[in-house]
């Protein structure tokens, strides 16, 4: 098998082969699926080898005095024999990895062959594609957790440790100084807690991705932010902790510690920085220090973690295996998010270039894992099926008088885009809106003319006179809230996106299938707009493939926002991609056979390429990094000598033989809402079909989520549409 392997007296890095580790009693034979490397602990190991033998030694003086020990009770010739032998073999690498079980030991009796893991330790969850693991090392994956996911486990577990020893409360304050993978975790896992999280790194696009997975502020310390944020959540106290996870020689972090904790606060080091504590500060405040040992109790105990002995857990609750377990779970339920903290994923045959990428920063990344051949990629599921539409379809009955609808949900897209234009629609009668607050449900009936307001769902989808339901809520709520519709025998408009998971989607074709009823809209309003549905009539039909360029500029969300809830709402991409996913479909004639994703640091800015069975191409660049000046949305379709350009929906031009291009829009953008509601009206009015086919809004979605399985597999995913 192949290993990871280091000589730290040269610095060399190698993927050996060595032998296969036999499966001891105690414990399992994991075959690797990912490993994690820990872009801190790991690459400090990696620049100390590269070092002079000075430069090792002035990094590591607990290692000098246990030399200068061995000097003075054995002499120099036999240290020096002990200590260079030792420096010139080959050390392993890597800690945290996710596997598959190939052979369990005697005495194992919890987890079987073929059985997923996450496994933690220094010496036995290795970047080596098999290692043997001791019980208390290892727990089983929950059902449903990716294996890219569960390789996080270890680093989630010194993070948790960490935020043990905090005895954080909720409704407390947070100070994480530190940003990188661990402090991510330390802020996620706080903030899970009802901890409000202050963030400090010099790293914006650190802060940045802190922020958007939750955290209140974050700012480089060097700056006035940091402790702007602080006295603002505090009202000047200080706050409640300070988890240190910060990295290098600077003594900074324990100085900034001081000055904001508040008196009598908390300090916990879970990374290794200089501890110069300056006295008179933290004596003032009787400042609590207390350090995080790694994964948790039983950590560097022999008999716990080599022997298989636990700790009761009346007398240790959280003991290095739970802790592994707990974050696991907190994955699986969508608590914490780790997808976003993946920059990269390399080939394990790729180690070697892949560390020295990361020495010299030109890959710069927050995580980092190694994909194993093998049951890895097969584990990556490299194809996502687009559910087939089976319907014995029930005949669509006309409305009887005006259209009657129903609003689920009165947030601010739906008061501004959507009910302006059906309150002043002849043939439509606003009957009653469904909102979880009494009060915005009263204000949507004041504004928009509702016949009714209420918060009983269930009232409204009894109401056999309401013809239409619109679902216009939060992204988690759509896919059950379309099945209710749909069932109760309604018309259903539901905003983008109709399913944030593969079951949420087949949950919605059940209901279809099983009421026979397929009267679904789902908000891809572009397809309506006028300047776009003109400029692809000019552009006429096409016999070659055409090339299909769509630059995003979506830009930053402010602070507080709800998209940014992604363990919860789903990406921000996974809630809007569909609109462009959508058009492109829709200019290229059909829908797409695969989807290729690649993202930067956070997966916010993203590059989407969709191919379509007659090859042509679609490439979506979704970006959060571009002036807020420039345009939101331009696109540019090429094929058979011609070009579409569309400009924000202002303006739009087609060059071929003939050069077309639009008068520019007096009023605001037309991005075809109004259009699209006329459509979806008049489908319900006359019983005719809707806008759009159901095996459209079907493939659309698949498309969209097979973008998020596609970063995180690496690999490009094939659509595959089932019978």
């Amino acid at each position: 098998m192949k290993q990871v392997v280091q000589n730290y007296k040269s610095g060399e890095l190698a993927v050996l082969d060595v032998p296969v580790p036999g499966c001891k009693p105690g414990g399992v034979l994991v075959r690797s699926a990912y490993s994690l490397i820990s872009t801190g602990t790991e690459l400090m190991k990696v620049s100390e080898a590269g070092m002079s033998m000075v430069g090792k030694a002035r990094s590591r003086p607990d290692q000098v005095a246990k030399v200068m020990q061995s000097v003075a009770t054995n002499g120099v010739p036999a240290t020096y024999r002990k200590v260079m032998g030792k420096l010139d073999s080959y050390t392993p690498l890597g800690y945290s990895l996710c596997g598959v079980v190939e052979q369990v030991g005697a005495g194992i009796d919890d987890v079987k062959v073929g059985d997923l893991v996450a496994c933690a330790g220094n010496e036995h969850a290795l970047h080596a594609e098999l290692n043997w693991v001791p019980k208390n090392l290892y727990t089983p994956v929950p059902d449903g957790l990716a294996p890219q996911h569960a390789a996080f486990g270890t680093v989630g577990s010194i993070a948790m440790q960490g935020v043990r020893q905090g005895e954080s409360r909720l409704g407390e304050v947070a100070l994480v100084i530190g940003l990188g993978l661990i402090g991510q975790l330390v802020a996620q896992l706080l903030t899970a807690s009802g901890v409000r999280v202050v963030g400090a790194d010099p790293d914006p696009a650190r802060c940045e991705l802190a922020e958007r997975l939750g955290a209140a502020a974050c700012g480089d310390p060097a700056s006035a932010a940091v402790e702007t944020a602080v006295a603002e959540l505090t009202g000047g106290h200080g706050v409640d902790q300070v988890y240190l996870a910060a990295g290098g020689g600077s003594n900074q972090p324990v100085e900034l510690a001081a000055r904001l904790c508040r008196d009598r606060g908390r300090v916990v080091d879970i990374g290794k920085c200089r501890l110069d504590l300056p006295w008179n500060a933290y004596y003032e405040k009787e400042l609590d220090v207390r350090f995080s040992r790694s994964y948790g109790p039983g950590r560097y105990d022999p008999e716990y973690e080599l022997e298989g002995r636990d700790y009761p857990i009346g007398y240790v609750r959280w003991t290095e295996r739970r802790n592994l377990a707990c974050f696991l779970d907190l994955l699986a339920r969508g608590s914490v998010d780790v997808d976003p903290l993946v920059s990269h994923i390399a080939d394990f045959d790729d180690a070697v270039e892949t560390y020295q990428r990361l020495k010299d920063g030109d890959l710069k990344a927050v995580a980092v894992l190694f994909r194993y051949p093998g049951q890895a990629r097969e584990a990556q599921a490299p194809a996502l099926a687009v559910p087939a539409v089976n319907v014995k379809r029930s005949p669509a009955r006309a409305a009887r008088g005006p259209v009657r609808l129903a609003f689920v949900g009165a947030g601010n897209y739906a008061t501004s885009m959507l009910l302006p234009h059906l309150a002043q629609r002849d043939g439509v009668e606003l009957s009653t809106v469904v909102t979880t607050t009494a009060l915005s449900a009263a204000n949507a009936k004041r504004k928009f003319g509702f016949t009714g307001a209420t918060t009983d769902l269930d009232a409204v989808l009894g109401d056999k006179s309401i013809d239409a339901v619109f679902v216009v809520t939060r992204h988690s709520s759509h896919a059950e809230l379309t099945r209710r519709a749909l069932l109760a025998g309604k018309s259903v408009f539901v905003e983008k996106p109709l399913a944030l998971t593969e079951d949420e989607l087949a949950g919605v074709l059940a209901a279809v299938e099983e009421s026979g009823n397929d009267r679904l809209q789902v908000g891809f309003n572009r397809r309506f707009a006028p300047l776009l549905q003109e400029a692809r009539k000019r552009f006429g039909a096409r016999t070659g493939p055409a090339h299909l360029r769509y630059l995003v500029n979506a830009g930053r969300l402010g602070h507080g926002s709800w998209y940014l809830q992604q363990g919860t709402e789903g990406s921000r991409f996974a809630g809007e991609g569909g609109h462009f996913i959508d058009t492109a479909s829709w200019l290229l004639g059909a829908d797409p056979v695969s989807v290729y994703a690649v993202a930067s640091s956070g997966n916010e800015d993203l590059q989407v390429v969709l191919r379509y069975p007659d090859e042509s191409t679609a490439t979506i660049s979704y970006v959060t990094t571009g002036a807020p000046g420039f345009p939101k949305e331009t696109l540019d379709l090429v094929a058979d000598g011609k070009v579409l350009r569309l400009d924000d929906f202002v303006r739009a031009s087609v060059y071929g033989r003939k050069k077309w291009v639009s008068s520019r829009l007096p009023q605001a953008r037309d991005k075809g809402q109004n259009a699209e509601l006329a459509a979806f009206i008049r489908a319900v009015r006359t019983g005719g079909p809707m806008p759009v086919p159901l095996e459209s809004l079907v493939a659309t979605t698949a498309a969209t989520l097979a973008v998020q399985t596609g970063l995180a597999g690496g690999a490009p995913v094939t659509l595959t549409r089932t019978r």
